[in-house]
């Protein structure tokens, strides 16, 4: 199924804000710190130089994603993954990723990295699959709910 991939627009904010709360309340628990950065995309993200892009199909957003700066320059942190529970299982989720890839190397961008659990099977697989490679997860890594870390070289 293929969607227009479309980059961050304020009137899109909802959808983003939407989309990951449910997929938090879905598969774990909402933090209060998730509704705040969630409900101010552009303080938390693209005032940061992160990126946010969404997938739409028929005028609707069905999906997803953010990408942040970490504190390696030319690596960017692989975020708030989201599609509408109905629109699960059509390939949106891998369009999205391909996006962000395609993305990353438009940039000269060294890799992607991302925080993620292991109980998401579909996702782990999908991140597999694309290439992604699983690091040593920190101590001290920023996220309760991250059991693993994966890398994607560009």
């Amino acid at each position: 199924m293929a969607t227009n991939i479309l980059p961050y627009n304020q009137k899109f904010a909802k959808d983003f804000y939407n989309l990951n709360i449910e997929w938090l309340q879905t598969f774990f628990y909402v933090e209060p710190f998730d509704k705040e950065v969630l409900s101010k995309p552009e303080k938390y993200i693209i005032d940061k130089g992160g990126f946010i892009f969404f997938s739409q199909k028929n005028n609707q957003i069905v999906g997803t994603v953010a990408l942040m700066p970490t504190e390696e320059k030319g690596v960017l942190e692989l975020r708030k993954m989201a599609v509408l529970p109905e629109m699960r299982g059509n390939k949106i989720g891998q369009e999205l990723l391909q996006h962000c890839i395609d993305f990353a190397k438009s940039k000269k961008l060294k890799a992607l990295l991302l925080y993620s659990n292991t109980k998401l099977e579909n996702a782990i697989y999908l991140y597999r699959k694309y290439g992604f490679k699983e690091l040593k997860l920190e101590a001290n890594n920023p996220y309760e709910r991250a059991d693993i870390k994966m890398f994607f070289e560009l």
